[in-house]
């Protein structure tokens, strides 16, 4: 298959101080501009500069379509009818075919064709075949162990297919070591593009460094694969893709890895289908360009807590891009449990995490159009310099702030929000307009250092339980209510800006109570359960109207009733009605 190398857009990092105190609410969004930067990358090997730029499309279609075309072998290219045997016996092996030659213990495939791998052998399968050579290796019940070297070992050929026989149980092991200088350094490596697929089982023991490696494409299409390795269980150097078939990898480093830097338009990690489960010491999709899931079930455990303090294991890492548009996606990782040095696209799908720092976090932008999320723990549980959300469910934990518009290198002042402490609007947006928002959290529920803009959508927010210089909703600059509805079950809360009309009130509960609003007439035109005990409560929606009277009930009892407009000028506990009208 040709490769076509199309003009890769990239991300650009954005800069911008955390900060905040109180529920605030206020003002416009403000809209980061697209600029040009320099990041740098680095690997074991490397380290390469690349121009980037910011990319308006985070869709995993268009990721991939600015990305490399993948090489792969597709079942439908090749035919069993006329494979030469190869009989693997003990320390040594037997063909008919001209191909293959053997040497004591070791195999070598000399020509392109396709090759039937059959037995047990203490030693070493090669392909050595031309640069233009196709070379299919079918292993039906084949179990290849090296002790001094790896077990497959492409040195030179086009492309490599590894395909499991129908019912085969296969299985490859390597040495228990190598040089540092060792280019071959895994149980399967293949200095090519590399394709396996099949309905057999594979079994992988990478015992000195890692289980699959390709210095070219890796792809995984189909068959019953379980790696295990001391250091990355996958790796496909220019692109790592996964579109069938069961993965089971427990690994030392990283689980899935691309590491390409000096091409912009490869080192991506792309799984379309299948189903992924992995382990890791290290991250559980790293990537030196994108992460993409359209398809299949992704299943990531990264790092324990037995890591030492300079461990930092993900669950999927990227530096451009993490486009998650589909399949279900589970994530458990002591630090981020998404990141990207770029920008996050959700579009579809299921993603869960759990997370030991951010559940999901980019340097640049995050945006949710559509698929369900949830952060189930996490110390903050959504940020990015820009937050977007216009679709989807979104449901939030965090033991600090719940979603959190602030660039990766500035500082939580706690700065006490609109006319609080001083702090400075630097230009972060949180714009919410569309989907289901809940926010659980400890610290402030939604926070910009810039500002926050409601237009669509339904966002319920539930803490903190306790002012303590926190706040529900808590920006440095505007917050602007424009549309949708916003329910607030928190501490702290001061006067928003925008078009359409809110109420707040001072009422106390727990979590699990039920909070309704009332207007005059006695009709229920609001009502949410909240999540935290609280102190205060607030609600902005289309049936609220300017200067009427309402009621606020806890649990079916009144707590206070309200003008539209007034605003609470305590906090937890504080004396109800007082503040003052909106501007």
């Amino acid at each position: 298959m040709s490769r076509h190398l199309s003009l890769r857009r990239h991300l650009i990092l954005a800069t911008a101080p955390l900060a905040l105190m109180g529920l605030v609410l206020a003002g416009c969004a403000v809209q980061s501009s697209a600029a040009s930067t320099t990041s740098t990358t680095s690997t074991d090997d490397t380290t390469t500069e690349t121009a980037t730029v910011v990319d308006p499309d985070l869709s995993a279609t268009a990721v991939l379509a600015a990305n490399a075309d993948v090489t792969v072998v597709e079942d439908d290219e090749w035919s069993e009818a006329g494979a030469a045997d190869i009989s693997l016996d003990d320390t040594t092996a037997s063909s008919d075919s001209d191909a293959v030659t053997v040497d004591g213990s070791t195999v070598t495939i000399t020509d392109a064709g396709v090759f039937r791998l059959s037995g047990s052998l203490d030693g070493q399968v090669v392909v050595a075949a031309p640069e233009d050579a196709q070379v299919v290796l079918i292993l039906d019940d084949a179990e290849i162990s090296a002790s001094d070297s790896s077990a497959i070992t492409v040195t030179s050929a086009d492309d490599v297919a590894i395909f499991l026989a129908d019912g085969s149980d296969n299985s490859v092991s390597d040495a228990s070591s190598y040089a540092d200088d060792a280019e071959a350094n895994a149980a399967i490596y293949a200095d090519a593009d590399l394709t396996i697929s099949g309905t057999g089982t594979l079994d992988v023991s990478g015992n000195g460094n890692d289980g699959i490696a390709s210095t070219d494409d890796l792809v995984i299409l189909s068959g019953t694969i379980t790696v295990a390795a001391v250091d990355d269980g996958l790796r496909g150097k220019d692109s790592l893709s996964v579109a069938g078939g069961t993965v089971e990898v427990t690994a030392g480093g990283d689980a899935l890895k691309s590491d390409q830097t000096d091409d912009a338009t490869q080192g991506f990690v792309a799984i379309t289908g299948g189903t992924v489960d992995a382990t890791s010491g290290d991250d559980g999709i790293a990537a030196a360009t994108d992460a993409v899931v359209t398809g299949g079930t992704v299943t990531l455990t990264a790092g324990s807590d037995a890591s030492t303090a300079d461990d930092s294991p993900k669950g999927i890492s990227a530096a451009v891009v993490v486009a998650l548009d589909g399949g279900e996606v589970s994530v458990d990782a002591v630090d981020d449990a998404v990141h990207s040095d770029g920008s996050v696209g959700i579009g579809g799908g299921t993603v869960t995490v759990a997370s030991g720092d951010d559940g999901i976090h980019a340097e640049q932008r995050l945006e949710i159009r559509d698929g369900g999320v949830t952060v189930a723990e996490s110390v903050e549980g959504l940020e990015a310099n820009d937050v977007a959300i216009s679709g989807g469910t979104v449901d939030v934990t965090s033991s600090d702030d719940g979603i959190n518009a602030a660039s990766g290198t500035a500082s939580d002042t706690q700065g006490g929000g609109m006319g609080g402490g001083g702090e400075q609007d630097t230009g972060e947006t949180l714009a919410i307009s569309g989907g289901a928002v809940r926010v659980a959290a400890a610290g402030d529920g939604l926070d910009s250092n810039g500002s926050i803009a409601i237009t669509g959508g339904s966002t319920v927010v539930s803490g903190p339980s306790s002012a303590g210089g926190q706040g529900a909703v808590d920006s440095n600059g505007a917050i602007a209510l424009d549309g949708g509805e916003l329910f607030v079950a928190g501490s702290v809360l001061v006067t928003p800006t925008g078009a359409q009309q809110w109420v707040a009130a001072t009422a106390s509960g727990s979590a699990g109570d039920t909070v309704e609003v009332s207007d005059a007439a006695g009709t229920v035109i609001a009502t949410f359960a909240a999540d935290q005990s609280f102190g205060a409560v607030f609600y902005s929606g289309p049936a609220v109207s300017d200067g009427a009277s309402y009621a606020i009930a806890v649990n079916g009892v009144a707590a206070a009733t309200v003008t539209e407009g007034v605003n609470v000028s305590g906090g937890m506990g504080g004396a109800g009605g007082g503040g003052g009208r909106r501007p």
